[in-house]
């Protein structure tokens, strides 16, 4: 769907109280989730603001999202099966 939100938060909700953690002790966390964050509010604005750009460039923004949530993923369930 055009213009859908993909914050993390709303994407892994199950993972919430895990995103907040790393967010603010895994300086590597915090930097992919600000990279993620920061091509989703692009991506959004390309598409709800029908900008004019090459498909072949939306592909890799979408492209690299995709691989930082998948990489983001790994690491909330890794964190997540840590002992408490």
């Amino acid at each position: 769907m055009l213009g859908e939100n993909h914050l993390l938060t709303q994407e892994f909700p199950e993972y919430l109280a895990a995103i907040i953690e790393l967010k603010s002790t895994n300086s590597a966390f915090c930097k992919m989730a600000k990279r993620y964050h920061q091509l989703d509010h692009q991506i959004r604005g390309l598409e709800n603001n029908e900008v004019p750009i090459s498909d072949e460039h939306f592909i890799e923004l979408k492209a690299e999202r995709a691989a930082l949530k998948d990489q983001l993923y790994q690491q909330l369930v890794a964190h997540s099966k840590l002992p408490s």
